[in-house]
């Protein structure tokens, strides 16, 4: 397909192209679009042990399952509209059900359920054995005509040479327990703020290039983490419930940076908020805002 050319492909075509021309991010985590309908589709990610959040349990790290889900979550929208024009992730919101079992591959069943002239409307389970026994669960929407770059139409199926997803050691780093965050190579400056560096791995789009709103949304929830366990002085990380994304602006290729603070605070539940920007702090690329749930303190009563 050429960049003039707006053509809505067979089904089935469309569906291969979708396989073959999605973000940079989606082919090196290994995510798989194993069965599709109009408007639906079924994934897969395979387990690997750079997905890990926390290495003493196991479980893996919240953003990959938010990556996944935003992932599989456009692709559904891509089929609603026959691959004809470049959407953007709008807003994300994901609802954490229970830890992912370790060693285990996560599913995901997404529809686009609604379309308008502007928007898209999307919902998403990830699962491992069963659906009825969700891991988490989405909610998005998505922008249809968001810019110029539309990855099905202007990108060659040949991928360029991509870095694999690693997690390098580093035992007197605050991520020494939390592979996927070394993976995005994410550091604490002086100020406090988080900073994610730039690298091709968490590309989204590679045509702008832009970066994939699910490494964003990893970010702004390892920021949380790391900002709301810093305040409160507690020893061990709080468990995500749910987080809600706003996209703001495009991620460029730059490096990114982010802060959160506690909005309240219970005996057991603390909402938080995050933003991250890249060259300008009063000029977000994404806000997010949500509730963790503190370990419990032996003696207190749930809130």
């Amino acid at each position: 397909m050429s960049k003039s050319q707006n053509t809505t492909l067979p089904f089935d075509a469309l569906v291969e192209v979708i396989k073959g021309r999605r973000s940079d991010y989606g082919h090196i985590s290994g995510l798989k679009l194993d069965r599709a309908a109009p408007g639906e589709v079924w994934s897969s990610l395979p387990y690997r042990p750079v997905f890990v959040g926390d290495t003493e349990t196991g479980v893996l790290h919240g953003g990959v399952v938010t990556a996944m889900l935003d992932e599989s979550c456009g692709m559904a929208v891509q089929l609603a509209l026959g691959g004809t024009g470049p959407i953007a992730t709008l807003d994300l919101r994901i609802d954490y059900q229970r830890p992912a079992t370790p060693g285990l591959d996560i599913k995901a069943h997404s529809i686009c359920y609604r379309t308008t002239h502007s928007i898209a409307f999307v919902r998403s389970t990830a699962y491992q054995e069963s659906e009825d026994d969700p891991v988490a669960t989405a909610t998005g929407c998505f922008m249809i005509g968001a810019n110029r770059a539309n990855m099905l139409a202007d990108r060659a199926t040949d991928h360029r040479s991509i870095p694999a997803l690693d997690a390098p050691e580093d035992p007197a780093g605050p991520f020494v327990n939390s592979p996927f965050a070394r993976c995005l190579g994410i550091r604490i400056q002086d100020d406090g703020t988080l900073m994610m560096p730039f690298s091709p791995k968490i590309i989204g789009n590679p045509i702008l290039p832009a970066i994939h709103g699910g490494m964003t949304g990893a970010f702004l929830e390892t920021t949380a983490i790391i900002g709301v366990t810093r305040e409160l002085g507690t020893s061990a990380p709080p468990k995500p419930i749910g987080l809600t994304i706003n996209y703001l602006r495009s991620g460029r290729a730059l490096d990114s940076f982010a802060n959160a603070s506690i909005v309240k605070q219970g005996r057991r539940i603390v909402a938080f908020e995050a933003k991250a920007w890249q060259d300008d702090p009063d000029k977000p690329i994404a806000s997010a805002f949500g509730h963790f749930m503190l370990r419990p303190t032996p003696g207190s009563d749930e809130e």
